[in-house]
């Protein structure tokens, strides 16, 4: 009778139940985990673009300073809205919008304000704006700088020279640089795959 052994380096399966070890299983674990994030940052993104392209139409079609939306009243007149008004909005189409809520809005609305994808399209838009390259870090601002870029986009939208190509084509880049963090984050994700 022969009797054979397994060298103890290939130790992955235990033999008596031919389940992997828990090695193989940690290393599993840890593959899952990063596809899932991949994959949720990938959505992210990709509604991030898709909500910045909607804002940049929305500029393209109304264009406003000093003001949050505009809207056309039951007898045709575009009226604006501003903080002090804003509950005139309700259940009216938005007709034009300045920087910051063209985002809110294609973002779906000011119920919509403090959702995710609105803040971060907000930060990436800052970003954008300073050429500052965004880092993993700088993706969940304190809300107080949070605000500080809301005041510094606004300041720019309502700047006397400033013009409805120059917003909407803010927002195409913007659109366009999270397409490419998401070209970057697909790629560096399947160095780890």
């Amino acid at each position: 009778m022969t009797v054979t052994t397994l060298p103890p380096h290939s130790r992955t399966l235990d033999v008596e139940n031919d389940r992997p070890s828990w090695r193989v299983k940690r290393r599993r674990t840890r593959q899952l985990r990063l596809r899932d994030e991949t994959s949720a940052r990938l959505a992210e993104l990709d509604h991030m673009s898709e909500i910045l392209n909607q804002a940049a139409d929305l500029i393209g079609g109304g264009w406003l300073q000093h003001s949050w939306f505009a809207y056309l009243d039951d007898h045709g007149r575009t009226r604006t809205v501003t903080a002090h008004n804003v509950d005139r909005l309700a259940g009216r189409p938005v007709a034009g919008a300045c920087l910051v809520g063209a985002i809110v809005q294609a973002g779906g609305g000011l119920s919509n304000v403090r959702s995710q994808a609105v803040q971060r399209a907000v930060d990436l838009t800052w970003h954008t704006l300073h050429e500052i390259q965004l880092r993993e870090n700088h993706w969940t601002s304190a809300p107080e700088i949070r605000m500080d870029r809301v005041r510094d986009l606004t300041r720019w939208n309502d700047h006397p020279a400033r013009t409805a190509p120059q917003a909407e084509a803010l927002l195409r880049r913007t659109a366009a640089a999270a397409s490419s963090e998401a070209a970057r984050v697909s790629q560096r994700s399947e160095l780890y795959v």
